[in-house]
């Protein structure tokens, strides 16, 4: 939808499919904290009016372990800070914006394919209200997620997979609840990982580690509400809140990526080529890079009708990708319980000491964070 909004800004006209209802993918709960880049991709799309209005600038986080919180400025260290504003809301706003200005969203369009994706004029398929159609199109941006159908369609034979895959899980919850504190809390804990985060001053979303195999049935709100408890600081367990959940799902973390993310015609955008564990809060920031690549470089193209900008799209995307792949499984390594290993435990608060005491460590994690520059095509 944002590179909808983008290209149909800029004169260029494409159809959206959507599996979902509006009212499902409007309802979907996802992810919440956006780096300065993608707030300004999101005010250049035209729909930053609610998110600036609305979204909660943070200026830092904490980091919690050993029974205390270090708290990491991002302002101080980056001059840069981050924005906590719900998915739900960036779709809300999207969906909006994109229907008022004409664009063309289909929605329950289901067996979708993908072909000729190397000849001049490639096609997507797909049925609709029980009638299969067919579209011709210059070209076709893979936004369909891990599970789509954009990247199986590339020959195996050209395309390479790269996966780290997590022996555990988030459990993660929403309430009506205020949060523990007004900026994001990381903790480490013998008894795992535990994030309290937000969608608003009085709308919380906290997270605990959580084994892989774990059922939400495992986890009735008063045992999550107990563990979560236990895994934070005196200072932040005692000013908890609990409520009732209104959404509570259990997420796998893995990392993947996929190379290249063009195929002829076809462009892998987000999930579809790259998936992070979600410590980082890396997921949907790395998707709308991709976009904000993919997006100038097929206005060049219509413009100039030079195809170098698009030849660019794939390595200056996983240049990103791959370091934002990095900083999440480093983030995810230094604070989740990976076993009962007392000597790895050890070496985590080695580092996590070490990050409260060097600038130039506690510098690096907050420039990653924020969000690294871009770097667009020559």
């Amino acid at each position: 939808m944002l590179l909808a909004q983008l290209l149909r800004r800029n004169g260029i006209d494409s159809i959206v499919l959507e599996q979902r209802t509006r009212e499902y993918v409007e309802a979907r709960i996802r992810a919440g904290l956006l780096e300065q880049g993608t707030v300004d991709l999101l005010i250049e799309a035209g729909v930053g009016v609610r998110l600036q209005h609305e979204g909660l600038k943070h200026d830092g986080f904490e980091v919690a372990f050993s029974g205390r919180t270090h708290r990491i400025d991002l302002k101080g260290l980056t001059g840069s800070c981050v924005t906590i504003y719900g998915q739900t809301e960036i779709q809300k706003d999207l969906d909006e914006a994109v229907l008022a200005g004409g664009g063309d969203i289909r929605y329950g369009a289901a067996d979708v394919a993908v072909e000729g994706l190397s000849e001049r004029r490639s096609r997507v398929s797909f049925t609709l209200e029980g009638r299969r159609q067919q579209v011709e199109c210059d070209f076709i941006a893979g936004c369909d997620g891990f599970h789509g159908v954009c990247r199986p369609s590339v020959p195996a034979d050209t395309i390479r997979t790269y996966e780290r895959v997590y022996p555990f899980g988030w459990l993660g919850i929403l309430a009506d609840v205020p949060p523990v504190s007004d900026e994001l809390v990381y903790a480490n804990h013998a008894r795992g990982f535990a994030l309290c985060s937000m969608r608003s001053r009085t709308r919380s979303r906290y997270y605990v580690q959580c084994p892989v195999n774990d059922s939400v049935a495992d986890w009735p709100d008063e045992r999550f509400w107990g563990e979560l408890r236990q895994r934070l600081p005196p200072s932040r367990a005692d000013r908890l809140v609990v409520g009732p959940s209104i959404e509570k799902s259990i997420a796998p973390l893995r990392s993947f990526v996929a190379e290249p993310m063009r195929f002829g015609n076809l462009f892998l955008v987000g999930d579809a080529a790259h998936i992070v564990p979600p410590t980082g809060a890396k997921g949907l920031n790395l998707a709308a890079a991709d976009v904000r690549i993919l997006y100038q470089a097929l206005v060049d193209f219509y413009r100039s009708g030079s195809d170098a900008a698009l030849d660019q799209y794939s390595p200056l995307a996983l240049e990103r990708v791959w370091k934002a792949t990095r900083f999440s499984w480093w983030f995810t390594t230094l604070m989740h319980r990976f076993s009962d290993d007392p000597f790895a435990h050890k070496l985590q608060l080695a580092e996590l000491h070490y990050l409260s005491q060097s600038h130039p460590a506690a510098q690096s994690l907050a420039e990653n964070y924020v969000g690294l520059g871009f770097r667009m095509p020559a």
